[in-house]
C-alpha cells in the first residue's frame, strides 16, 4: 500500500511539474529585400531609394503555458517578444503578453496586451516577408513605406474574452475591453471590440468584426469570407476576400490629425497548392486597394504581390516574393504627393 501512495504521489508531482514547464517558441525570419521608393512631391522628386537590405520579418521569441486549477478551469500565460536578426533594433518589443484564465463553461480571459478582436476574423492575408500584413496608413518621417488600410494592433491594457465551443454551432465569438490608461495621462478613450467567425470545417468561412477607440480613434467594421476549392472541386486552390471601413474621430491612434472621409479598403487573394515537388509548395498573389487613406479625400493606394513557399521541412521555409505599391495625394513630411514601392525579395522563416 504505502508503495502504491508513493507511486500516485510521484505521478502526480509529474503531472503538475509537466503542466507548470513553460513552451519556448519562435521563428527567425531574415531576408534579401531589394527595395525601390520614391516620393514625388510639388516640387518633384523628394526621396529616392534604390539599394539591397538585410532585413528580419516579425522574427521573435516567446514562453506560453497553461497550469491547472481545478477540473475545468487553467491559468494560461503568454510572454511574447519581438526581435530584430538583423540587428537594426537591438531591444526586444512585446507582443502578446498575457495573463489568463480559460473555463470549459464561460470561455477564455486574457488580460494584458493583446491582439485586437480585428485579427480573429482575418485569415485572408497571404503575404510574406516585406509584404506581410496591411502595411500603413501614412508615411512616415523621411521613410516612404508600402501604405493600405488601417491593421489590426495589439491593444495595451486590454481584456480578451473567447467564447467556449458549442456543440453543432460552428461560431466562434469573442469581445474585447481596453481601458483608457494607454497613454498614461488618461487622454485617450476607453475601447472595445467584437468578432464573429463562421466555420463549419467544410472549406468555407466568414467572419465581421467591429471596434472602437482601439487600432483607431474611432470605428472599424470588417468582413472577411474564404473558399478552399479543393473541398468542392478537383483545384488545389483558396481564395479569399477583405472589405473594411473605418471612420475616424479626427486623429489617428497616435493622436496625429486625420481627414474626415471614411477609410475604405479591400484585399482579394489566391494562393495554389504546387504538386510536382518534393515537399508542400505553393504560389499566391494578393491585391490591395484602399480609398481616402486615413481618412484624407483622395488619398488612395493601390498594391499588388506575388509570391510563392517551399517548406523544406513544416517549420523550415523558403519564400520568394516581389511587389509594388502606389498610393496618391498622400502627406510626406509637410507635404502632399504621390509615392511608390517596389520590392523583390528572398528569405528564410525557421519555426522553433
Amino acid at each position: 500500500m504505502k508503495k502504491l501512495l508513493l507511486a500516485t504521489a510521484v505521478a502526480a508531482l509529474s503531472v503538475s511539474a509537466a503542466n507548470a514547464a513553460p513552451t519556448v517558441y519562435g521563428k527567425a525570419f531574415l531576408a534579401a529585400d531589394y527595395i525601390n521608393a520614391e516620393f514625388d512631391g510639388p516640387a518633384g522628386n523628394m526621396y529616392d531609394e534604390d539599394e539591397v537590405q538585410i532585413n528580419s520579418h516579425a522574427s521573435r521569441i516567446g514562453l506560453k503555458g497553461s497550469e491547472t486549477v481545478t477540473a475545468n478551469t487553467d491559468v494560461i500565460y503568454r510572454l511574447e517578444y519581438g526581435t530584430s536578426l538583423d540587428g537594426d533594433n537591438a531591444t526586444f518589443s512585446n507582443r502578446d503578453t498575457y495573463l489568463g484564465i480559460n473555463n470549459k463553461q464561460f470561455g477564455e480571459f486574457r488580460a494584458g496586451k493583446n491582439q485586437s478582436t480585428l485579427a480573429r476574423i482575418d485569415n485572408v492575408v497571404v503575404n510574406q516577408g516585406y509584404w506581410d500584413n496591411l502595411g500603413q496608413t501614412r508615411n512616415e518621417s523621411e521613410v516612404v513605406s508600402a501604405l493600405n488600410m488601417a491593421d489590426s494592433n495589439r491593444i495595451n491594457s486590454s481584456v480578451i474574452w473567447t467564447a467556449p465551443k458549442y456543440d453543432g454551432l460552428p461560431l466562434q465569438l469573442s469581445a474585447m475591453y481596453s481601458s483608457n490608461d494607454v497613454d498614461g495621462d488618461n487622454s485617450s478613450d476607453a475601447g472595445f471590440g467584437a468578432a464573429m467567425m463562421f466555420d463549419q470545417g467544410t472549406g468555407f468561412t466568414a467572419g465581421v468584426a467591429y471596434d472602437k477607440d482601439q487600432n483607431i480613434n474611432g470605428d472599424i467594421i470588417r468582413g472577411t469570407a474564404t473558399v478552399d476549392l479543393g473541398k468542392y472541386i478537383a483545384a488545389p486552390v483558396t481564395l479569399g476576400a477583405l472589405y473594411q471601413v473605418a471612420d475616424y474621430d479626427g486623429f489617428d491612434s497616435d493622436r496625429r490629425v486625420t481627414g474626415d472621409e471614411k477609410e475604405k479598403g479591400l484585399v482579394l487573394r489566391a494562393e495554389m497548392g504546387l504538386a510536382n515537388f518534393a515537399r508542400p509548395a505553393s504560389i499566391y498573389t494578393q491585391y490591395n486597394k484602399t480609398d481616402n487613406l486615413n481618412g484624407f479625400d483622395n488619398a488612395d493606394s493601390d498594391q499588388i504581390v506575388v509570391g510563392g513557399k517551399y517548406f523544406y521541412k513544416d517549420n523550415i521555409i523558403a519564400h520568394a516574393y516581389a511587389g509594388v505599391n502606389n498610393a496618391d495625394n498622400v502627406p510626406y513630411m509637410a507635404t502632399t504627393g504621390d509615392a511608390e514601392v517596389v520590392v523583390v525579395g528572398t528569405g528564410l522563416e525557421y519555426l522553433f
